[in-house]
Formats: C-alpha cells, structure tokens, sequence
C-alpha cells in the first residue's frame, strides 16, 4: 500500500509539472538559436518542432511541446530504472523528485536544444541493457544520426566494454565514436583560453552548487570503491572531457549535461547511506545540507516558472536569465495591433525571431532601438511595470 502511494504521488506531481511546463512555454518567446532551428537549419531538432508546429500550429506551446514531453519520459524511464535500486520506497521517490525539479532538467524541458532529446535517448539505452541484460546494438546507430554529443556516450561505452572485457562492444563503440567525430567533430569556439571556472559555475548552476559539489565526490568514491557501473562510466567520461577541453578552450554543457544528471539517483543512494550509518545524534550536517539543498532547488523551480519579476531587480535587464526568451512575441503583437506586419529590424536576430509571429521583412518600415527624426509609432514593452526595451518605427525614405 505504501508502494503505491509513492507511484500516485509521483505520477500525479509528474502530470502537474507538466502542465505548468506547458503553462509557461507560453509565456516564452522564441529565441534566435530556435527560430534557427525552425527556418533554416535542417537537424533532428529541426524535424522535430517543424512536426510539432504542422500539427498544433505555429505558437510557443507547439515550439515546446515536444520537449517537454521528452522530459516526462525521460522521468518516467529514471523512475523505472532506480525502481528496485533504493531499500525504502521514500528514497526512492525523493531521489525522483530532485532528478525532477533540477534546474538543468527542468529548463532543459522548455528549450529548443538537443540536451532533453540526448537525456531521454541515453536513459532509454540504460533501461533496455538492464532490463534484457544485453545491450542493444540497433538503438546504437540510430544515436549517431540523433546528435554530436552520442560521441561522448560512445567513448564511455567503448571504456565500459573495455572493463566487461566485451569484445564485440569494443569495435563497435569504437567505430561508432569514429564515425561521429567524423561527420560531426566537436563542437567548440573561442580563443585558446582558460575555461574552467566558467564550466564549474555552469555546471553548479545546473545541479545547484551543493548538489555539484556532492556529485563529484560520488563519483569519486563510487569509483574508489570499484563500484563502477555503465551509468558510473557515462557520467565520469562526462565530466572529466568536459572539465579537461576546458582548460584550454569554451566547451558546449548542453553536450555534456544530460551524461551527468543521470548519475544523481545513484548519488543520492550514497547520501542515504552515509546518513543512516550514522548514529541519530551525528545526522544534524547531514539533515541541515539536505533541508538547504531542497530549498534550493524549490527556489529554482519557482524561478524557472515566475522569473518576469526577477527584472525589477536586476539594474542590466540582459543579465536575466532568460532575457533571450522574452519581447519577441509582446513586439510582434503590439505591431500587429498597429496594423503593421512587415518591418525591417536593425537586430537581424529579431528579425528571425518575429518572423515565427507572422512579422516578415519589407523594405519600407524600419523598427530600431535607436530615436529617429522621423518617427512613425513606437512601441514599449514592459514587466510589472519596468519598462525594458522601447522600439521605434519609421518610414525608409
């Protein structure tokens, strides 16, 4: 009975994410690297929200959709996976729960990038070797047309074969690994410079910094301890390239990211552990870091969802997080009521993201941040009263 109380909490807290998930992703605009995704790349992420958007039409629910969706299934196969790995059914749940509301899980669900895609695919071939006890060799090449990132997986798989002493996954995660860097490479930018702070505050952003921290002393006695598993192997390989190209060079945690969250059940049994081995009088640290730990993750959740009044106290509006996420469609809307629907913009990145809103180019108007002498209309789009850009609409002569 217990039992079942625990997967009616979960299925129901699940449903009730989503649909706030859904709720914001109206909220959002589109942002430039996805109206790229829509008008002019052609990639899996393209195929994917061109398909959503055929079928519910052209708006952000439609843009989103699909990978909020991939990150339900994505908890759904963790929450299977570990089904069996805690002792108390609690464990179990709150370890779910945490996976859950991670802010680079949670925001991931809302953003057009491969990382929620990547997540899913991975946890299905972790599900699928354990559960037949064999892995699965087709699902394999498919993850080479998927994304760049499987190169990573590869790698891992081809140092996990080696420990299994599995010859016929050596070759084959070696070649696959091969055939990846060929047709995609790897992707970096920036000078020769030193990025590794940058990587460790991004990646304690997306666990949180007590979270990060705990996570890599998991993973470093959970190897110590030669406790070493497919899913240890994932996430070290992970984190250990991502952290070493960043001494030298900006890496993408988009590719890197989904490798490590899945490691956090596994982490979380530790804590369990290390807290109950403990007599009661000994748990207060324990109790204290993982009260904070929650509050935390509440607090980025509850900002992942109302983050519009974070602008009333930030002095650079572009220091918001999701700043990339927002006018697009408030600018489209309010020209739309101005009875314009072609405009040349100054920012092409905005011109791209207006066209989603039925905004095209003409040669005629011209919408700028900057005052001109011969104004048309303005337009002023503000939060909660912080007026945070002013775009102004005149005549090309």
């Amino acid at each position: 009975m217990i039992s079942k109380k625990y997967d009616y909490l979960f299925y129901f807290i699940l449903s009730l994410l989503v649909v706030i998930l859904i709720f914001v992703s109206n909220t959002l605009s589109i942002s430039y690297k996805e109206a790229l995704n829509v008008f002019e790349n052609s990639s899996v992420l393209t195929y994917i929200t061109k398909t959503s958007i055929y079928i519910f039409g052209q708006n952000d629910i439609a843009l989103r959709l699909p990978f909020i969706i991939f990150y339900a299934l994505s908890v759904i196969l963790m929450y299977k996976l570990t089904l069996n790995y805690f002792k108390y059914k609690k464990d179990h749940f709150l370890s779910i729960l945490i996976f859950m509301i991670l802010p680079g899980v949670l925001s991931a669900s809302l953003l057009v990038n491969s990382a929620i895609v990547v997540l899913f695919f991975t946890l299905l071939y972790i599900y699928i070797y354990q559960k037949n006890k064999k892995h699965p060799i087709w699902l394999l090449g498919l993850l080479v047309f998927i994304d760049n990132s499987f190169a990573i997986f590869f790698l891992a798989l081809f140092f996990f074969s080696l420990k299994e002493k599995d010859k016929k996954l050596i070759y084959i995660s070696l070649a696959l690994f091969t055939i990846s860097m060929y047709i995609y490479g790897f992707q970096t930018d920036g000078k020769p410079k030193g990025y590794f702070l940058d990587t460790f505050a991004i990646y304690a952003t997306i666990f949180s910094p007590l979270v990060f921290i705990y996570f890599i002393y998991s993973l470093y006695r959970t190897g110590i301890k030669n406790q070493k598993t497919l899913v240890w192997y994932i996430s070290s390989t992970a984190l250990l390239i991502s952290l070493l190209f960043s001494f030298r060079q900006r890496v993408y945690i988009e590719d890197f990211a989904p490798y490590l969250v899945i490691f956090i059940p596994y982490m979380l049994k530790m804590f369990y552990h290390s807290y109950r081995v403990r007599l009661p009088i000994f748990r207060k640290k324990h109790y204290i870091g993982s009260i904070i730990v929650l509050l935390m993750l509440i607090l980025n959740c509850i900002l992942t969802v109302i983050n519009k009044p974070l602008y009333l106290f930030l002095p650079n509006e572009k220091k918001h997080f999701a700043y990339k996420y927002h006018f697009a469609k408030e600018i489209a809307n309010k020209l739309k009521k101005l009875g314009i629907t072609k405009v040349t913009t100054e920012d092409y990145t905005l011109q791209l993201r207006l066209k989603y809103y039925g905004i095209e180019k003409t040669d005629n108007l011209v919408l700028s941040r900057k005052k001109p002498k011969n104004i048309k209309q303005n337009i002023s789009i503000s939060y909660y009263g912080k007026e945070l850009v002013k775009l102004y609409i005149y005549e090309k002569k």
